[in-house]
């Protein structure tokens, strides 16, 4: 019987989002113990780190875009006032006077 195809995987759970798993397949490390073969198994296991964590990325700005939606919409039913997340990020580190309205 073979064995399992190796993945490398991540999963995302949450009480207000919908959960995500990412999983990308992986080629077993060659039985070889040369240098080559150890430089080429983590080669392509870095690659596939940074696409998980691309893939991941993604699906997170996701999730805080619908975040967003869902505050603002809370927000303005309830009549607080809104946060300019662009705003509040332009003038990061800095001390911003309030403007007249």
């Amino acid at each position: 019987m073979a064995s399992p195809q190796p993945t490398l995987s991540a999963a995302y759970t949450s009480i207000t989002n919908v959960p995500f798993t990412v999983s990308l397949p992986q080629n077993p490390p060659a039985s070889s113990t040369s240098t080559a073969s150890k430089s080429a198994y983590l080669s392509a296991l870095r690659t596939s780190v940074a696409a998980l964590q691309a893939e991941v990325n993604r699906e997170l700005t996701a999730r805080m875009d619908e975040d967003k939606v869902r505050d603002a919409t809370t927000a303005a039913a309830s009549g607080k006032k809104v946060v300019d997340d662009e705003k509040d990020e332009e003038n990061y580190g800095e001390e911003v006077q309030e403007e007249d309205e």
